[in-house]
């Protein structure tokens, strides 16, 4: 067993699972109907979107705190932090580079053109500070996660470097704001010089590019700071900030829904309040879910979807929804066809990601453990 699994926290499983679960299922609804636009299949195609921004808030919560983990071990040398990043990279990098592999070889082998900006994968690069191309879309949220675990965290240690004497709590915090508020400025500048004519075109040059979006994850290492600064705090209104977080969060997506508000007409809104409010929404569960502990009914089904989570993420639609695709026509489908089409889309999902995790990813991981402890 690695040390990831050695430490597990049920709560922050679910929070996983929840996240992993809302994309795939926006994907499946993609597969079985491409072109509905009815209230309810737009509904599951934002909780996709909310899926993502749930695992940044998740993967800033973890990042952070092991960072916090460095400074109460007072690890902060220059060794210390290319440690941490050796272990972030043997964890997130075998995975992306072989899928990336398995779609570069699935173009190939359908005759399709690869992209032109095919070799800026190889540094997350794709999409920097312009969107993402029209293929293996969703390596658009590892990118903005390779980013944001270097960027704050050489941040944090250089200024661990420069101001010796300082307390490295307080300049976690400092650091972590600075980023926040300093990347508000490319935000402005977009607001500036964008021309935005439907949500599609926000989301691919603003909700998916790097440099707008790293901040998302850097709400995490706030959260997870204020948690362990403010046990008692948090312990004792994790209820109430649970239930504000999902009462705000219904609230937002309400008034957008009754006053049709769009990035065309509101690009305001959704530049510097939307998704803003939708992390900090999030971040209000991390509270309960991170103390939360179960070992029952469905426990080790929610384990099993978290330890997956990163496989599913990566094979669920360039591989297997895409494959589908070029295999089966849904025009003329009925609704149980379709139903069936779902099934096996779930199905083929679960059991090639389990293999590349069994196979691939686990055998890496225990490696790393090993090498990097």
């Amino acid at each position: 067993m690695n040390s990831a699994q050695a430490n597990r926290v049920f709560g922050l499983d679910f929070l996983r699972s929840i996240a992993i679960g809302l994309v795939v299922m926006s994907h499946a609804t993609l597969l079985a109907f491409p072109n509905s636009i009815s209230p309810f299949f737009t509904a599951i195609k934002i909780l996709g979107a909310i899926g993502v921004d749930l695992f940044f808030v998740l993967s800033g919560f973890l990042i952070g705190g092991i960072l916090l983990r460095h400074i109460a071990l007072n690890k902060t040398n220059t060794n210390d932090l290319f440690r941490f990043w050796k272990r972030r990279w043997f964890r997130t990098l075998p995975n992306y580079f072989l899928i990336l592999f398995l779609n570069v070889l699935i173009f190939l082998f359908l005759g399709k053109d690869l992209p032109k900006t095919i070799g800026l994968y190889i540094l997350f690069l794709q999409n920097f500070s312009t969107s993402h191309p029209d293929f293996f879309t969703e390596a658009w949220s590892l990118s903005i996660e390779e980013y944001a675990y270097l960027i704050l965290p050489f941040l944090l240690f250089l200024s661990f470097k420069l101001l010796k004497n300082s307390n490295k709590e307080k300049l976690f915090l400092w650091v972590t704001l600075l980023c926040v508020f300093g990347l508000t400025f490319l935000k402005i500048l977009y607001y500036f010089t964008a021309e935005i004519n439907f949500l599609h075109d926000w989301s691919s040059s603003f909700r998916k590019v790097v440099i707008y979006r790293v901040d998302s994850i850097y709400i995490g290492f706030l959260v997870v700071y204020l948690v362990r600064k403010y046990a008692e705090i948090t312990e004792k209104f994790k209820w109430h900030l649970l239930i504000l977080g999902i009462s705000i969060f219904i609230l937002i997506h309400l008034i957008i829904y009754f006053f049709n508000i769009m990035p065309e007409t509101n690009l305001g809104f959704y530049v510097f309040v939307y998704l803003q409010t939708v992390i900090l929404n999030l971040a209000l569960l991390f509270p309960y879910f991170s103390q939360l502990n179960y070992s029952g009914l469905f426990s080790n089904f929610i384990k099993f979807i978290s330890v997956n989570s990163y496989s599913i993420y990566l094979v669920n639609y360039s591989i297997v929804l895409l494959g589908m695709q070029e295999i089966f026509d849904v025009s003329t489908a009925s609704i149980f066809q379709k139903t069936g089409l779902i099934l096996l889309f779930l199905s083929v999902t679960v059991i090639f990601s389990n293999i590349i995790y069994r196979y691939f990813e686990l055998p890496i991981l225990k490696y790393r453990d090993r090498k990097y402890k």
